[in-house]
């Protein structure tokens, strides 16, 4: 027998059927008493399956091609080679409706194909729904298609026909098929790992029409790396192949490579064809909004740092559920520090109406759902409200999404960022949004800069009030420098000794800890000594860069030469702050950066200076301040670099400054009189500078 083909025949009962003569006279006369090739495919009832080749080619082939026969699924399986041209020859018959398809019409699943526009293309996969549904993103706009001709788990069927309860979830439960049907969320998660931020090829197969509530499917086969993703999945158990009736032309373009995937995985007894017991996921849901349950499992959340953790949905721009595998449990997780503008959402009440959106609110929600959705995150909670929904920090690849919407003019800064540890991050990223005017700061006015400008300006008086620093660390990009507090020396090194003793006792176990970006952890620094540090960045080489917070500098060292802080030493706030030199700026030239740079290191580096803060920093800006050597006031560090012809004087109008700018002016004016450093080749302030490669 041919293996994957019937062809018309005379019936045990003398039924002739049509066209039966005339296949038979086709063979006949091209393979009677002519040497041919035989491939052996299988067996069959007794009788051999194989298939035949003419010298002018396979005799299977000829025969679908001029309509003499049609291929059948329960044998084309063994063909080992070209069964895509038999069902391409299959086509070509019945397009040109030859003999035994004279009569044949397209589906009308077929007939809807018409309505599709782009028949193949490649696209991003943002979604995976359920096991067998995908959401591509081809440009600007989304696209949900089904992978064509597979089944995914379904709920065990009674005899009725019914699905059967499963008897291991407690019936007050809520049903989430996602989790209670076996092998969905294992081949949920297959699909996800696979695809989800990969760009696909998608072929579109049929469109299968809407009936019984359930809307129209676009049906697609789809592939990653030359990989086709249904078989890949029917392969390893987790879905199975639908079979059709013989006439039904709507399937996988490459339906026969997924019933070879299923005979496979039926061999292997992999998945659905296990004979072991279905895995079973008992999720703790929090979702409901059962305060009383979320409370229990408060303290433990809140006392890891970072969980990992899968977001399962996005409900808006700073509202997300969240699925943590090791607790197996289910949560909302409110995003802390910020106030993000909501979407559409149904209003309260009956009668299904909609509240419209907050302006940029369907912008919050797509940048949060096309950075989060079905990805890998790590979460850290803080507290829940009242509803027992969790509020805390969700970072995906380091990145804060507080701070990502933040930065993008999605969100602002909320009240509850206060004494986070990310509160300088967010007022650095909203100060830029303003500055950008991004989103919800298009229409933004700096007023109450103009107020506080409005008020310097009415002072007559410099106010000024020393204080006592030592200057720790200094930047080697512009004039800013960190400094503690000299009245605090004593303290720290009493806090520093007792912190190190704590730790040589209770010795941390090498490679038990893991930073995470924004820990505040211990670290030791060249001295092999421990300091309390706060993590910036964790590189995949083993690598922690850290910031030492009671002295300003920062390190990058191992893994190894980090530990977790011990909760006693925690509280003290970090001893050094950051300060920038006020009313002087650097030249733009390279060269001349460095020369002042390192003048400055010399004139402050580990000395004990008198401080005079003279504005205080808003939103991302440290404060400003001037530096004197003396306790006097005597000793102006700036006025010494302006002398010197290091530096530039800012332009500054207040009536309480114009004393001040006076004798800075006059010290630039010296130093450009006698051509000193940046003034060696004259006024660089004027407008042919650019000339000799210098800017103003």
């Amino acid at each position: 027998m041919l293996a994957g083909i019937k062809a018309p025949m005379t019936k045990m009962d003398g039924t002739v059927e049509p066209f039966s003569a005339e296949a038979k006279y086709f063979v006949e006369s091209r393979l009677l008493q002519r040497d041919v090739e035989i491939i052996l495919e299988g067996v069959s009832n007794a009788n051999l399956l194989g298939t035949v080749l003419h010298p002018n080619g396979n005799i299977t082939e000829m025969l679908l091609k001029e309509g003499f026969a049609r291929c059948v699924d329960w044998s084309i399986g063994v063909v080992t080679q070209g069964v895509e041209k038999l069902r391409v020859a299959e086509k070509l018959a019945k397009e040109k409706r030859l003999r035994i398809w004279k009569d044949w019409t397209p589906s009308a699943s077929t007939l809807s194909m018409g309505s599709i526009t782009e028949k193949e293309y490649t696209g991003k996969v943002v979604e995976v729904t359920g096991a067998d549904g995908l959401v591509v993103k081809v440009g600007g706009e989304t696209r949900k298609i089904f992978l064509s001709s597979i089944r995914p788990p379904r709920a065990t069927q009674q005899a009725n026909g019914e699905a059967a309860a499963d008897p291991r979830r407690n019936i007050r439960e809520r049903s989430r098929p996602l989790y209670d049907v076996p092998y969905m969320f294992e081949a949920r998660e297959f699909l996800r790992k696979k695809l989800i931020g990969k760009r696909v090829s998608v072929k579109v197969d049929y469109v299968q029409p809407a009936a019984n509530n359930f809307p129209e499917k676009v049906c697609c086969t789809v592939n990653i790396s030359n990989s086709n993703v249904a078989e890949a999945l029917v392969s390893k158990g987790l879905a199975t192949v639908i079979r059709y009736r013989q006439d039904d032309d709507q399937r996988s373009s490459c339906y026969d490579s997924l019933l070879s995937a299923e005979a496979r995985a039926q061999k292997k007894l992999v998945g659905l064809h296990s004979n072991k017991e279905a895995p079973i996921h008992r999720i703790q849901d929090m979702t409901s909004g059962e305060s009383a349950k979320a409370k229990q499992f408060l303290p433990f959340l809140t006392r890891q740092n970072l969980v990992d953790a899968l977001v399962e949905f996005v409900a808006s721009g700073s509202r997300v559920r969240v699925y943590i595998p090791k607790e197996t449990c289910l949560l909302t997780l409110l995003l802390n520090g910020i106030q993000c503008p909501r979407g559409a959402r149904p209003a309260p009440g009956p009668g299904g109406a909609m509240l419209p959106a907050e302006p940029f609110g369907e912008e919050a929600t797509a940048h949060t759902r096309d950075m989060c959705m079905q990805r890998e995150v790590e979460i850290k909670v803080d507290s829940m409200d009242k509803a027992g929904n969790f509020i805390g920090w969700l970072f995906i690849d380091g990145v804060n999404m507080s701070v990502s919407l933040v930065e993008n003019g999605l969100a602002k800064l909320f009240y509850t960022a206060e004494g986070s540890p990310y509160q300088r991050q967010l007022e650095t990223a909203e100060a830029a949004a303003k500055q950008s005017k991004l989103g919800l700061w298009k229409s933004y006015v700096e007023e109450i800069k103009d107020a506080v400008q409005e008020t310097e300006d009415t002072q007559t008086e410099r106010h000024r009030k020393l204080e006592h620093i030592v200057v720790t660390d200094i930047s080697e990009t512009d004039l800013t420098f960190a400094a503690q507090k000299v009245e605090n020396g004593k303290k720290l090194e009493a806090f520093m000794a007792e912190m190190r003793a704590e730790m040589h006792t209770n010795p941390p176990l090498p490679g038990a800890y893991t930073p995470k970006k924004g820990d505040l952890c211990a670290a030791k620094f060249v001295d092999e000594l421990w300091y309390r540090a706060r993590v910036e960045k964790v590189d995949k080489d083993g690598k922690v860069t850290v910031l030492y917070v009671d002295f300003g500098n920062r390190d990058t060292v191992p893994v190894l030469k980090t530990a977790p802080l011990p909760g006693s030493f925690v509280s003290l706030p970090a001893q050094a702050k950051e300060y920038r030199l006020a009313f002087v700026q650097l030249a733009s030239d390279e060269d001349y950066i460095v020369d002042a740079l390192n003048e400055f290191y010399h004139s402050v580096s580990n000395k004990t200076l008198y401080m005079n803060v003279e504005s205080r920093g808003t939103a991302g800006v440290v404060d400003a301040v001037s530096l004197y050597l003396n306790e006097d006031g005597t000793g102006d560090v700036a006025l010494a670099l302006l002398e010197k012809g290091f530096l530039l004087v800012e332009s500054r109008r207040e009536r309480r400054l114009q004393k001040l700018m006076s004798e800075y002016r006059a010290a630039q004016n010296s130093a450009k009189k006698s051509r000193l450093n940046l003034w060696e080749y004259g006024d660089i302030t004027q407008d042919d500078a650019k000339e000799f490669g210098i800017a103003r």
